[in-house]
């Protein structure tokens, strides 16, 4: 064992079948003791099914789970020092928020003022407190959902796993939230892993993140280094708007439909596939003579309040700048794409 996997969560060449679908085809993955990390990805990726075998709710077919250096692939669910946050509510319609909230604490014998205190500071927090004597059936889903994330965090796991917990929440509290999921995280220095679809809540809550895709992972890293550094097409698009550019290599430049550029790191590939993200675009009334600069026309303007969307020719190319600009379809522009910003793709595989 290695300090490393004596520190978290280490998850070993781990695969699950339901039939003929391989849901985890020897996914590998650590997670550092003490962050908040993210199995990002869309529906069917496998994110929920590598999550409920971290929490002992189903068995991989092979590989191990380690925690904390122990290798608890075969142990029991309650035998794990773990709490889980579904998507669906999973309370006791038979007693009330508080009751609900407090049932862990109870079990455990902690004494009553500081059930009364722990129970309070978490209703709090999600916005929940003056409901506690009400029962679930007199709680809107969202209600239901926040209750079951206090229950989960009340009682200070080692390890709280929460697949997509947020997503019955309306858009304001889903914000507020994960500003607070994570400032609790970090005050309580406990590990989380949340599994979402939702890319904006990814970036906002994680240490560093997995993107998966069809029982694999395809990139770990920080949020900024994987959204800047997309590994692939599909990384790339997952992460947030990505323009995807084909180019060949000529020398030590990539030549494209609409010009040739600089890269701070070379190609692996003598033609493939560039990325850059809209906003990394900057435009100019002139190009200064540096290298990577070329012109456009407008082709469509979209105003989005704090900023503006270009769709450009020769393209496709799509730049996002601030809203203060007043360019229209028609007008010509500049067009710097710094060398840090284009992105080499690996091809696939």
């Amino acid at each position: 064992m290695t300090g490393q996997i004596e520190l978290g969560l280490l998850v070993a060449q781990v695969q699950k079948s339901f039939g003929s679908h391989k849901a985890l085809k020897g996914v590998d993955l650590e997670v550092r003791k003490g962050e908040f990390f993210t199995l990002l990805g869309p529906s069917g990726c496998g994110k929920t099914t590598l999550l409920r075998i971290i929490a002992g709710l189903e068995l991989p077919d092979s590989g191990h789970v380690f925690l904390g250096g122990k290798d608890i692939t075969r142990l029991p669910a309650a035998k794990r020092q773990v709490n889980t946050v579904f998507q669906s509510y999973a309370l006791f319609p038979h007693l009330n928020i508080f009751e609900n909230v407090a049932f862990g604490l109870k079990a455990r014998q902690v004494s009553l003022p500081e059930v009364r205190k722990r129970v309070a500071e978490k209703l709090e927090m999600l916005g929940l407190d003056g409901l506690e004597k009400r029962y679930p059936h007199q709680l809107s889903g969202g209600q239901k959902q926040r209750v079951a994330l206090a229950r989960a965090l009340v009682n200070e796991p080692d390890i709280l796993l929460l697949d997509e917990p947020m997503s019955a929440l309306d858009a304001h509290l889903r914000a507020q939230v994960q500003e607070d999921l994570r400032r609790l995280q970090r005050t309580i220095g406990q590990t989380f892993i949340l599994v979402t679809h939702d890319q904006d809540e990814a970036m906002v809550v994680s240490d560093r993140l997995a993107v998966m895709k069809d029982g694999l992972v395809e990139q770990v890293g920080a949020p900024r280094d994987v959204y800047s550094k997309p590994r692939n097409k599909f990384v790339a698009e997952f992460l947030g708007a990505a323009n995807i550019i084909q180019a060949r290599r000529d020398g030590g430049r990539v030549v494209t439909d609409f010009g040739s550029f600089d890269l701070s790191s070379a190609p692996q590939w003598d033609e493939g596939t560039l990325a850059i993200r809209p906003e990394h675009i900057q435009l100019s009334d002139a190009p200064n003579g540096d290298p990577n600069w070329v012109q456009a026309k407008v082709r469509e303007a979209i105003y989005r309040g704090q900023s503006l969307d270009l769709w450009l020719d020769p393209g496709p190319v799509r730049v996002r700048t601030h809203a203060k600009g007043r360019l229209a379809p028609g007008d010509q522009v500049s067009l710097f794409f710094p060398p840090e910003d284009l992105v080499a793709l690996d091809k696939a595989e």
